[in-house]
């Protein structure tokens, strides 16, 4: 990053955001766990275990740079993104199990997306390493998650009618800072868009489609119900690439590890609303709303 200004109010923006990302939820989003301890673990364990494995294998597959390499693997940890929820809704999702995996998602990936990016580094850095992400970093990563979050809900919990009144531009804020990141690290990399699609487009494209799949498939065939499966399909397929490119950019100060998270943005609502409109069409109608 050349911007020292915009490498410091990148992180701010972002603990903003996971502010607003604590509104929508509460502590019986944590309980809810107790109802379907099933449907929470496969979709956990689908992405903070399988789709990391997924992205490691599709590195070794394709051999991107290793930059790009880390990217995609920071990719992979981060957590299912908010719009996940919206998305759910609009394709007969359950809705409350996704605040539950998005509350407890955001708040596992606290822990482990500085381990896998780090092992990620050492792997494809080895001894070159010209990236660091030391315990301040660490840190850093800690206070723009955590600390928001909880900030938000007890924001909701003292003062429900106004974080109601906040959702939505809060919401509307997230998705034009998303774009805006996404734009910036395009023109910081405009001479090298072409190469990095060439390069690392397929192997995400094929990561987008197989987050799906395995979103859907994993609590499907464990005998989850449809409606369940497809909260689980939009939480795992969806990524909080507004949180990978800000680490990216700011705490890791790299415009190219940000790249696959910009190029997933695209192809992850392209895939959300195909695979929505697949399922709509010949998965079991989705029973009522679990409690």
């Amino acid at each position: 990053m050349d911007s020292g200004l915009f490498t410091l109010f990148l992180p701010l923006i972002l603990a903003f955001m996971m502010i607003g990302l604590g509104l929508e939820l509460t502590v019986k989003d944590f309980l809810r766990i107790r109802h379907h301890p099933k449907a929470i673990f496969l979709a956990l364990f689908s992405q903070q275990v399988i789709l990391v494995g997924v992205a490691f294998f599709i590195c070794i597959l394709f051999k991107p740079s290793p930059l790009l390499a880390i990217g995609l693997m920071l990719l992979a940890a981060s957590p299912g993104g908010p719009t996940a929820n919206l998305i759910s809704y609009i394709f007969k999702g359950d809705v409350a199990l996704n605040l539950t995996l998005t509350a407890l998602n955001s708040i596992i990936c606290t822990f482990t997306l500085p381990f896998i990016v780090n092992l990620s580094m050492h792997y494809f850095l080895g001894e070159s390493q010209s990236v660091a992400m030391p315990i301040e970093k660490i840190t850093q990563v800690f206070l723009i998650i955590f600390v928001p979050v909880c900030l938000g809900m007890l924001i909701r919990s003292l003062a429900p009618n106004t974080a109601l009144q906040l959702n939505k531009p809060m919401r509307l804020f997230s998705v034009i800072f998303l774009f805006s990141i996404f734009l910036y690290a395009l023109y910081k990399e405009r001479f090298n868009v072409t190469e990095y699609f060439s390069e690392i487009g397929v192997a995400i494209a094929l990561f987008c489609l197989i987050s799906f799949l395995v979103g859907y498939l994993v609590p499907h065939l464990s005998g989850i119900s449809d409606k369940q499966a497809r909260a689980c399909t939009f939480e795992v397929g969806i990524h909080n690439t507004g949180m990978a490119l800000t680490i990216a950019l700011s705490v890791l100060s790299n415009t190219t590890i940000a790249i696959p998270a910009g190029i997933y943005t695209i192809f992850m609502y392209i895939f959300a609303t195909l695979f929505g409109m697949l399922l709509n069409k010949f998965a079991a109608h989705p029973a009522a709303i679990t409690p």
